[in-house]
């Protein structure tokens, strides 16, 4: 059967639609803002200055969905023709202003020695009492004060100070109170492990303890003035030397410790031995070494004329000589955890002990 052709757009067919009469007013379309504010740059030949406008600035109305994927090469060269920017062009930009702008000029640079100085720590208050101990110790040999009491009063202090080192490092609260007390005389190392003081009485106590006397008076007298000038030095001109080796005749040194720090701390040790032997080991009866007599007979089997071997100028040149290198080598030892306020006293006390019984030997030999 044959539909006549009207018939055909009756039967509901989409394009048997009513069209809308061309004559029917349009209301005219009302441009839409963009969801979301751009930014935008004014013209470079008018201001540098970042401007913010909801519009761009021909005042053409914003395509709406229009994106810019252009590359940070592309956004430049837009920003030249009509100023124009997206958010991530403009961070962009405002990145590499910052960048350009914190570029310092030659002129302006600290200069890098007066910088170093300026971070370096003397450690004044802990210094000075490093030191001053070796004063009060000549003092207490001099006025021939008894060892075994100074033994006592400093195992006191040590079993007084050993129990507060213990709650300064279990308490945070009496650590603060301990810091505001004694801090000045501390280290920040020292602020979260035990207190040097402890290892410096220790280091004190075991010399006197074990050594002759003056012998024990010197290696005290070594850790209070050679350390204290390996230190100093150590810090002045430890920059301007090269740093130590790692083993020196097989024994373990520090790296982090400079040539100056270990000259200093020989010259120290060397001028203590020459001083105190020459000057104050007389005070006392029975020193280890003596200008007229040499070693004494306890290390020289009893020989007086063994002893005479090594008196004199020879003599103290040997002494100085090997106690300035003890001193050098004790206080640059690398012990790992040790303290070098425990060891070093040990050593060089230990040394000097055994310098003197090789020199009573080669004397007895000799002689």
């Amino acid at each position: 059967m044959t539909l006549p052709a009207n018939d055909a757009f009756s039967l509901g067919l989409a394009h048997d639609q009513p069209r809308r009469s061309s004559s029917r007013a349009r209301t005219p379309s009302l441009p839409r803002r963009s969801s979301s504010p751009k930014i935008y740059f004014s013209p470079p030949s008018t201001s540098s200055s970042i401007v913010f406008s909801p519009q761009p600035a021909n005042g053409m109305p914003a395509k709406r969905g229009h994106k810019r994927k252009a590359s940070a090469r592309n956004g430049s060269k837009q920003l030249k023709h009509n100023g124009e920017a997206t958010i991530e062009e403009l961070i962009e930009e405002v990145d590499a202003r910052i960048a350009r702008e914190r570029k310092l000029s030659p002129n302006s640079l600290p200069d890098k020695r007066n910088t170093l100085k300026k971070q370096i720590d003397w450690e004044i208050p802990r210094k000075a009492l490093h030191s001053s101990i070796g004063f009060f110790t000549i003092y207490l040999y001099t006025s021939k004060g008894d060892p075994q009491t100074v033994v006592i009063a400093l195992s006191t202090a040590l079993a007084v100070l050993v129990p507060i080192d213990i709650l300064r490092l279990k308490y945070p609260l009496f650590e603060r109170a301990f810091e505001k007390c004694v801090g000045i005389f501390m280290r920040d190392s020292e602020k979260k492990s035990s207190n040097g003081v402890i290892w410096y009485i220790l280091g004190a106590n075991t010399a006197l303890i074990t050594l002759p006397l003056d012998i024990a008076i010197v290696s005290i007298l070594i850790l209070s003035w050679a350390d204290t000038a390996a230190s100093t030095f150590g810090r002045l001109w430890g920059p301007l030397t090269p740093p130590l080796p790692a083993r020196l005749f097989g024994l373990p040194l520090a790296p982090r410790k400079s040539l100056a720090g270990f000259i200093a701390a020989s010259l120290t040790g060397a001028a203590v031995a020459a001083g105190f032997w020459t000057y104050l080991g007389p005070v006392r009866d029975n020193s280890t070494w003596s200008w007229d007599a040499g070693v004494s007979s306890t290390f020289s089997g009893g020989s007086a004329e063994g002893g005479k071997v090594f008196s004199g100028w020879a003599g103290l040149a040997v002494v100085t000589v090997c106690a300035g290198l003890v001193s050098g080598i004790a206080e640059a030892l690398d012990l790992g955890s040790v303290d070098d306020n425990l060891s070093l006293p040990i050593i060089a006390g230990g040394c000097l002990w055994g310098l003197f019984k090789v020199l009573g030997w080669l004397g007895d030999i000799f002689s």
